[in-house]
Order: structure tokens, then sequence, then C-alpha cells
């Protein structure tokens, strides 16, 4: 069957592949006909982050035949103990509507199995999102049109069913228009862990619908392991006591096992991340201690045609790629390279980064510092210095041989001093406070930078806001927001220089651990601050791509969001969310829709490329030229004529 209907949307929510999984707490009748208890059982889902809770209604004279109902003793002993068990458990009309009332008090929605067409009228009136369709009634065709004239979707359970069954009910509601999920189910409580068939989940993802699991084993393995198969809905039984009498409560979890498969469940989800290979920032900077990059196995003469006993692979990882090493075997050594030298990728391309730097049509600046400024500005002659300051520069202030240069000035306020980060959020007032001080010291020490700059104007001070958490994100950022509108106010408008605050990356690294971004990330949040505070932004391609890819979000979007307010501007590939200050051309960024707006902002292209000031500066000129073709391509001026 065709892949038709990939999604279905609870209220507003899109439940479907790579969507965050869809965590159902199947409630039941383990409630025992206990109004009380059923209240418990929606707090202890609440407290365990589902994202909603299920019931099951029905009216046992529609559901079965009346010699079953008049006489049970008559019957076989499974239907005995279910059946008094049913009738045991049943909740009144007007609890059931005091339960869905509490459970979306608790930002849950409520769910219920209709077992019949009295039933679903009466839950008609409870303003349902969707149907959940019980393994019992995969073949109730009446039931199941009768749930269609809702016009809500439906999750159906496929346990206690065949191949063939779900192929006729799965015909039936795609011939109807219908908007519904497939689950697998293994229907025995507890569920025996030879019998659960996982891989049977991936044959329903044929049918072009969401798939998921509902699951009745013991424990809290299989349910994760249907995630990392693609299940985009989990559904589990919870439970007060495991040892409760009535017939589900032996195959349901206890508030500790479902606070640890829903915390499983969102850290799994997370670490699948997407189909497309990217290094995270970890990575990046283990390469560099630990990978390798080509390098010269010993002297290479000039002109000499190398050969591969020319070459070797040597740490640091941040030149070029041994990969390379065909593009050069049989080719002229372009320069000396004495014996341990790292290859450039000029040697390659054999562009000279001076004339690719010189030759780029719009204004551009690059990141320096104080022992590189002059080396740098003499080599490629950027716009703009931004000084990329450290809490050592600042204990040290300015060098004695520092030489004046015709230049634009921006300067980088330091992350962290000592050890500590900076946080103008932090609701901890001495540590905002502390920070503010440290950064009226960056001011101090710009306005003495600037006379080294006699022609720069006033200088772009770059700040970040902090906002940084070490053990996961902050729910609820609003005293950070308050925090950073104090910080803007006591910073003010400081005579000489314009501050700029950064768009900040959703999971940054510090101090060789990844933190989280709780603020100032998101293109709204960002625009709604500079407007409210009047400030300026200095818009981060790079930080903004990570959000983006974080979120879900359009970079062009983002950008043009936050157009308004942006005074200073750094450009730098990005991969996956945080694998930030990629060189152009090797991340995500979809250059070819995003320069045109860059490039209208009118702006110096801050280069701010990881390691790109090695080699004088050559990782910088790489990006130079290629976003010179990407210009080039699009009909822009790539280069100056």
């Amino acid at each position: 069957m065709l892949n038709e209907k990939p999604y279905i949307e609870i209220r507003g929510r899109r439940v479907g592949p790579g969507e965050p999984v869809f965590f159902i707490a199947e409630i039941g009748i383990n409630h025992n006909g206990n109004p009380e208890l059923a209240r418990r059982l929606i707090d202890i889902a609440a407290e365990a982050g589902a994202d909603a809770v299920k019931f099951q209604k029905r009216n046992l004279a529609q559901v079965y035949t009346p010699e079953v109902l008049e006489d049970l003793t008559t019957q076989d002993k499974e239907l005995q103990y279910v059946v008094t068990w049913l009738q045991q458990a049943e909740l009144s009309d007007d609890v059931f509507r005091e339960l869905a009332e509490y459970a979306q008090g608790k930002n849950l929605e409520f769910l219920c199995s209709p077992w019949d067409r009295d039933s679903v009228d009466f839950l008609e009136s409870l303003d349902l999102a969707a149907y959940k369709i019980a393994s019992a009634d995969l073949t109730n065709l009446p039931l199941l049109e009768y749930v269609l004239r809702t016009g809500k979707p439906l999750i159906v359970s496929t346990g206690m069913s065949d191949r063939r069954e779900i192929q006729t009910t799965v015909r039936f509601l795609k011939d109807r228009g219908a908007s519904f999920a497939l689950l697998h189910c293994q229907s025995t409580y507890p569920a025996a862990f030879k019998d659960v068939n996982l891989r049977a989940m991936l044959a329903l993802q044929e049918y072009g619908v969401p798939v998921g699991y509902s699951g009745h084993e013991r424990g809290i393995a299989v349910s994760t392991a249907a995630v990392a198969l693609g299940a985009c809905i989990i559904e589990r039984h919870v439970t007060l006591d495991r040892t409760m009498p009535g017939p589900d409560h032996a195959a349901s979890l206890e508030p500790p096992g479902l606070q640890k498969q829903v915390r499983d469940i969102r850290i799994l989800e997370i670490a699948l991340g997407s189909d497309q290979r990217s290094m995270s920032r970890g990575e990046i900077l283990t390469r560099h201690a630990l990978g390798k990059s080509l390098a010269a196995a010993r002297e290479i003469p000039a002109g000499k045609s190398i050969e591969w006993d020319d070459l070797t692979a040597l740490s640091p990882g941040a030149g070029v790629s041994p990969q390379r090493a065909l593009e050069i075997i049989g080719r002229p050594a372009p320069r000396l390279l004495r014996a341990g030298e790292h290859f450039r990728e000029s040697d390659i391309t054999g562009r000279d980064p001076a004339a690719t730097a010189a030759a780029f049509a719009y204004p551009w600046g690059a990141v320096v510092r104080f022992h590189d400024c002059a080396a740098l500005a003499r080599e490629l002659s950027p716009d703009l210095l931004e000084f990329h300051l450290t809490d050592m520069d600042l204990d040290a202030g300015l060098p004695a041989d520092l030489p004046v240069l015709d230049r634009a000035l921006a300067v980088h306020c330091p992350e962290y001093y000592h050890g500590r980060l900076l946080d103008l959020c932090s609701p901890d007032e001495d540590l905002r406070q502390w920070s503010v001080g440290v950064l009226e010291r960056v001011l101090d020490l710009t306005r003495s930078l600037k006379e080294y700059f006699p022609e720069s104007g006033a200088p772009v001070i770059v700040v970040h806001p902090g906002a940084m958490s070490f053990d996961g994100f902050v729910i609820d950022n609003g005293a950070m927001a308050e925090a950073f509108a104090r910080s803007v106010e006591d910073i003010g408008q400081p005579e000489g220089v314009r501050v700029a605050y950064e768009n900040l990356p959703p999971y940054p690294w510090y101090f060789g651990g990844q933190w989280y971004g709780n603020y100032f990330c998101a293109a709204e949040e960002v625009a709604e601050a500079c407007s409210q505070l009047g400030i300026a932004l200095c818009l981060d391609i790079s930080h903004a791509q990570l959000w983006c890819r974080h979120a879900g979000a359009d970079l062009a979007w983002y950008v043009e969001t936050v157009r308004p307010w942006v005074a200073h501007l750094h450009v730098a590939d990005a991969s996956g969310v945080d694998g930030e200050g990629l060189q152009v051309g090797t991340g995500e960024v979809d250059f070819e829709r995003v320069l045109p707006l860059l490039v209208s902002l009118g702006l110096p292209m801050v280069m701010e490329i990881w390691l790109g000031h090695h080699s004088q500066g050559e990782g910088f000129a790489v990006g130079l030229g290629r976003l010179a073709e990407i210009a080039t391509k699009l009909g822009l001026p790539g280069t100056r004529r």
C-alpha cells in the first residue's frame, strides 16, 4: 500500500516518524473502579512526563451477549474472570468527566478506548482529540465505521489478529480516508518475551501510517527497543502495585518503572538523531587532538614530483585530510616543505590565500588574538579585526608591541573568567553582577585598544548573554529573561563602543563538556529581547543553524526574523545540533539561500571558522573563496573585478 499518511495530528501535535515519541500511560481499568486511585494514576503519569493517559469505556450490554451477562456461572472461566472485573471497575459518566478535566489540567491528553457505540457517543461530549481502538476491536468494522464519523484520528492496536485481518482493516480505513496509526501488540498480560516478536512492528510500517508499540511485557527494555526500531507511539499500562488484584496490573509499570521508561525513551530519541552523519562539537575537538593531517615525511624540495614515500599523516587533525593525498601524488611540490610540516589547502588548490581574500567582493573580518593580529592583517588585509579575548588577556592588558592598524575593530568578550562562565541571565544576583563587572573591564580594555585603531569608529563588543546549564534544559526561562533585562540596564549604552549580544547555540561546549542553552537561542526569543530591550544583535550564522536543526526551523526564516536588530555578523558552517564553527561547505548551512540575505545586511562578514587563523589565516581565505563561488553561481558579485 502507498505511503499516504505517515503522520496523524493529535490536537495540533504531529505524531509520526521523526517527531518526538507520543507516550500513552494506559490506566485502563487499573483504577479498579476507585476514582481516587484513578486520579493518583493520572498524577503518576504526569510526573513521569507522559503525553497522554488512556482509559476504557464500555456499555457491557452492548459488548457481551445477554446470555453472558445473565448468568456468568454458565460461561467459561476466562469470561467469568474478565467480565467480573469489568463490572467491578466501571466508572460513572460523571466520574469520567471529572477525570478528563483533571487529566487536561495536568497537560495530559485524555484518551479512551470505546468498546461500543454508546461509549463513542458519550466520549464525544468530552472533546477527545483522538480515539484508541483496542486490539479486540481491530476486526470490528461496524464500530470502526461509527468512530470514523467523529472525524477524529484513530490509534489502532493489532494484538490478537493475524496479518490478513490487519490488511483488511487497514484497507477499510484507507478507503474511507481515515487518519490512523497502528500499534504492534501482544495481547497477553504479561506477555512473555519470546512472544513479543518486536520485528513484526517493522511489517506494519509498510502500510505508510505512523507505527508504534503497545507493550504488556515486564520491564522497560522492549518498549525502549521499539523506539529504536521506529515506534513513534508507545503505550504502557501503569499501576500503583503490580500485585494488586485485576487482569492488567501484572503487565503494568509501577511509578519508578514508568519514570524510567519515559526517561529512557526521551534519551533514546535524542540519541537516534537523524540519518545524516555529522560530527559533534566533541568529535571535532577530539579530532583536533587525535586526528591526522597530511604532512611531509621528509624534506620535499619545491618542484619535486610528490611520491607516496614523501607523505605521512601527523596530528593535530586540523589541517588537510590525509585522504587528499591522491590529489597531490605525482604533482610538483608547490613550495619547500620540511619534514613534519603539514600541507596547506593552498598547496593542493594552488589558490593564493592573500589573493583570494583580496578579491572577495564584500567587506569581511578575521578573528585574531594579540599575538597574531599584525601578521594576519598584513597577510590577508581584512576589513575588520575581531579580537577574541581570554581571561588571561584581560588580566595581562594590552601588549607593549601592539601595532597601529588601519582596520575596523571588534572585541569578543570572554565567555568565562578563571573557570567560571559569565552569565548575564543568572537569577543568582551575585553571579549576574560579577558577570557585569567582568564585561565592564572588557569595555575599559576596548577603549584602550581603540587607540591603536584610529580610523575604526566605535568598536563593536560581542557579548554572550549566558543562560547556560549543565544538567539539562531549564523549562521555564522567565527568570533568566528578567535577569538579562537587569544586566542590559546595568550596562546601558557605554560611551565610545557598541555592544552587540550574540545569539547562542542550543548545545554549547565549555570546559570539555556539553552544556544547554536556555535563552537567547530561538529566533522569536532573540527578536523579542532585542525589540523590548533596545539592544543590537551579533548574528552568528553557525549558532542559528544549530538552533534551527534542534528546533526543526528554517535558517533563512531565522535570519529574516532577527534582521532588524543585526549590527554585527559571524559566518561559519555548522553540523547537527552542536557542530559549530565549521568551514564553509562542510556542514549543513544552505549558503545558496542564506548568502543573499547576509550580503543585503551590508556588514563585514566575520569569518568565525574554528582554527581558521592557522597558516596566516588560510582557513578564513578558503571560506571566502567558497562564498565567492556561491555568490557567482547565484549571479551576485563574487569577487572584485
